[in-house]
């Protein structure tokens, strides 16, 4: 009721602060369409949301100046123009006594935002000391409020506390790399008239260890305890001074310390949380970082938590044993006299009629039981089900209807045995038979009273009759039944352009379960089995990039023409060239190469390894085939020096796993000595192949002279490596040039 009133009544301005509140939702509506509005509506609210604003509009007003600070919309310069601008209308809300949750909440998380940003504002502008002592006073404020705080505005505190603990201790420059925001310590000169770098890093210390004291203590506060190792994530990514000191913290705190506690529902839902944060953010430290010094002992705690964990709810989730629940002297007694009195267990017999296979292993002759749908069951829980059953069974009663199955089973055999029996119709036996004689009105008919044949005569007869009579019958069946030769038309004439579209929709096909296939990673590294592995031994994707690269260098005769022939037409004139299947397959892996050729270095190794082998296996042959493995080795660094950075070390890696190199090849490197920040990353390549592949040396270190001739910049580190490797060139290179501008002289002389 209160707060309706409120809403209701008019401002000093007259107008009531719902129409007020109105007018700030469209005004916040218009800075989110257009971003170039922040600074004058946020400048022009800060008279109607000052501490002695009503609460509502205190309440909006912090939450705008969060949103506002917090925008990535807006470049640092007007950031830094806001956050001037906001400073002491968020330390009179701060300071206001008996101030709202929701504002001190909203005006910390604002405070967040806006620390680094004065810092960088106050490190370019130090004669800006007002700006200064403003946002010391909030972070002093913050400090003192944040023990006796309620939660919500706990959490804010702890957010305001690492990005303090982030603007004053050094960077790794890794997010200043990607983001260019990144403010540290770094940026702080050591003669700054008002950041003392020395002071801020102590204060900034002091700071992590208050954060760090919730671990420590073992708290049981889900939220506070997940908000901290939230915020801690990020210092341990970009603060590499802070790791150590919270990994030994996070790794000394027990998440299921409320598991000795009985266990409530509100309990559980607690453990389940602390626990999943903290497993959570070692494991994502640990896939970021798997060569952290400490990862080992993350790998255990994290494997130890699990198994505590899914003790702690699987023990949870089970029924009390029998001897739990029993009262000491009368469950015992109890359970021995139902025991006592227990009939045997027994499988009746099956009665007359046809039996289904069910009916045959039906144990009971309850009608419900039957009834009963089994296969609606989930398989596992229906293995479960079975798994348990037989566990806890007694062998006793196991035997017992195992043994009545097998009955049930001999007597159906023998009942099956004497139906077929009684359905077999008898042998005619001559001796017994009796002799039926058809009266016939013709007198000449004479029966022939000779007795019948038995079956074992009959069976002798055939044994002992010649085995061509028998095969002349069986060969004049089969010739009957013989079929004649059946043999497919040949297929239509394939015109040339159909074929070579359909060779590059075959091509694009190949590389389509590429999308679909499971990547191992850079954490999952597999033994090399050498050229002569299988290439798919395994259905993921390096089998099937070793699949491609095989078709391309190895296609089958008949599909893979040779690209320097020509298709004649109808009148015999010479057609445009024929485009191969290994090309077209070439082409594509060339770009997907590309496309992350970073990552995919190895495919391209591979690729080459391959074109390599080929190109021996042709030359072996003596067949005439082209040699690709130069023309590819070189479009591919073609590719690669187009995106090459000075960090970019993978470049020698790729000349060093290559299996062959030229002069050509090398002299590509040149390129990058035009750029002054690559030169480095040039000249070092071809040193490593100087030192560890000698029978390129001779090739790398022409390479290097000719740098030395041709780039003035790269001339001191390739003279460096020139006067060791191959000393005397550049004694000699400067006499020639002595001696050519002596004799330019005198002929100049001379004329």
């Amino acid at each position: 009721m209160a707060a309706d009133s409120t809403s209701t009544a008019p401002s000093g301005n007259g107008i009531s602060v719902a129409e007020q509140l109105e007018q700030l939702g469209a005004a916040r509506k218009l800075v989110l369409e257009n971003a170039t509005y922040y600074d004058r509506i946020v400048k022009g609210v800060l008279p109607i949301i000052g501490p002695t604003a009503p609460v509502e509009l205190r309440r909006w007003g912090a939450e705008f100046l969060a949103e506002s600070l917090a925008t990535p919309v807006l470049s640092m310069r007007d950031k830094e123009n806001i956050t001037v601008a906001v400073l002491d209308t968020i330390k009179g809300l701060l300071d206001a006594p008996g101030e709202d949750v929701i504002v001190l909440k909203a005006s910390i998380a604002a405070a967040a935002s806006a620390y680094p940003v004065a810092v960088r504002w106050i490190i370019n502008n130090s004669y800006h000391t007002e700006s200064w002592e403003q946002m010391s006073a909030v972070k002093s404020r913050i400090l003192r409020i944040w023990d006796g705080a309620p939660v919500p505005v706990k959490l804010s505190c702890i957010k305001f506390a690492q990005r303090v603990v982030l603007a004053q201790t050094a960077s790794n420059g890794t997010e200043q790399k990607y983001n260019g925001l990144d403010i540290s310590l770094n940026m702080i000169p050591p003669n700054h008239p008002l950041l003392d770098p020395r002071q801020l890093e102590a204060e900034a210390t002091g700071l992590l260890d208050r954060m760090l004291g919730v671990l420590q203590d073992n708290s049981s506060d889900a939220l506070l305890v997940d908000a901290t190792i939230n915020c801690l994530s990020i210092l341990t990514r970009s603060r590499p001074n802070t790791s150590n000191r919270i990994l030994n913290t996070v790794l000394n705190y027990n998440p299921l310390k409320l598991a000795n506690s009985p266990m409530t529902s509100k309990t559980r839902v607690l453990v389940r949380s602390l626990e999943k944060t903290t497993r959570m953010f070692l494991t994502h430290l640990l896939r970021r970082d798997p060569n952290n010094p400490m990862s080992g002992r993350i790998q255990q705690y994290v494997e130890r938590l699990m198994r505590s964990r899914a003790e702690i709810f699987d023990e949870a989730g089970r029924k009390r044993a029998l001897a739990d629940q029993a009262v000491a002297g009368y469950g015992d007694a109890k359970r021995q006299k139902v025991e006592a009195g227990a009939p045997q267990f027994s499988v009746p017999p099956l009665g007359p009629g046809p039996h289904t296979l069910a009916g045959v292993f039906t144990l009971t002759n309850n009608a419900g039981l039957q009834a009963f749908d089994a296969t609606q069951l989930p398989a596992n829980l229906a293995a479960k089900i079975g798994v348990r059953t037989l566990a806890a069974l007694d062998q006793n009663v196991l035997d017992l209807a195992l043994n009545g199955i097998r009955d049930r089973l001999t007597s159906l055999h023998a009942a099956g045995a004497a139906a077929a029996a009684a359905a077999q119709p008898g042998v005619l036996n001559a001796a017994t038979a009796p002799w039926v004689v058809e009266e016939d009105d013709d007198d000449d008919y004479e029966p022939d009273l000779t007795p019948a044949e038995d079956t074992e005569q009959i069976l002798n007869k055939l044994d002992n009759a010649p085995p061509e009579e028998l095969m002349g019958h069986t060969a004049d069946a089969g010739a009957e039944m013989a079929l004649g030769p059946f043999s497919l038309p040949p297929p239509p004439a394939l015109d040339p352009d159909a074929a070579a579209k359909l060779s590059q929709a075959a091509a694009s096909r190949v590389f389509g379960p590429l999308s679909t296939l499971k990547d191992p990673g850079a954490a999952v590294r597999k033994p090399k089995a050498g050229i002569n592995r299988l290439a798919a031994s395994s259905y993921d994707r390096d089998s099937w990039l070793t699949v491609i690269t095989r078709l391309a260098t190895r296609s089958t005769a008949g599909l893979d023409g040779a690209p320097s022939s020509g298709i004649k037409s109808e009148e015999g004139a010479l057609d445009r060239p024929r485009a191969s299947l290994g090309d077209s397959i070439r082409e594509l892996l060339f770009t997907y190469i590309l496309e992350d050729w970073r990552r995919r270095i190895e495919i391209a190794v591979a690729w080459l390894c391959e074109e390599w082998y080929n190109d021996q296996l042709t030359k072996r042959n003596g067949t005439g085939g082209e040699l690709n493995y130069e023309k590819c080795a070189l479009r591919l660094v073609d590719g690669c020096l187009s995106y090459i950075t000075a960090q970019d070390k993978v470049l020698t890696r790729f000349l060093a796993e290559i299996p062959e190199l030229s002069a050509p090849l090398l002299g590509k490197l040149k390129a990058l000595c035009a750029d002054p920040t690559t030169v480095q990353l040039a000249l070092t390549s071809l040193l490593y192949l100087v030192m560890m592949r000698p029978p390129v040396r001779e090739i790398a270190l022409d390479t290097v002279a000719e740098i030395w001739t041709e780039y003035e910049d790269a001339r001191p580190l390739a003279a460096k490596y020139l006067v060791k490797w191959r000393p005397g060139f550049i004694e000699s290179q400067t006499r020639g040039a002595g001696s050519d501008a002596a004799a330019a002289n005198n002929m100049a002389i001379a004329t």
